[in-house]
């Protein structure tokens, strides 16, 4: 049997050149390198908070570890 844990984490969103938008997160490499440490394995991530346009403004990634 699995256990599963989420970690919430926000993309950023910005003006660049040409005015084009511009999404970075940050922070998910540490937290995914940590919760490995913690014997967590990374299965992947779900949308949680989107603007009306679409993009991805917050995230869970998902973690599960063996029980």
């Amino acid at each position: 049997m699995y256990t599963y844990e989420y970690e919430r984490i926000h993309v950023y969103t910005g003006r660049v050149q040409w005015a084009t938008n511009k999404s970075e997160t940050k922070g998910q490499r540490e937290i995914i390198n940590r919760r490995a440490k913690e014997g967590w394995r990374y299965v992947g991530y779900i949308p949680a908070v989107q603007m009306g346009t679409g993009t991805v403004v917050e995230m869970d990634l998902i973690f599960e570890k063996e029980m």
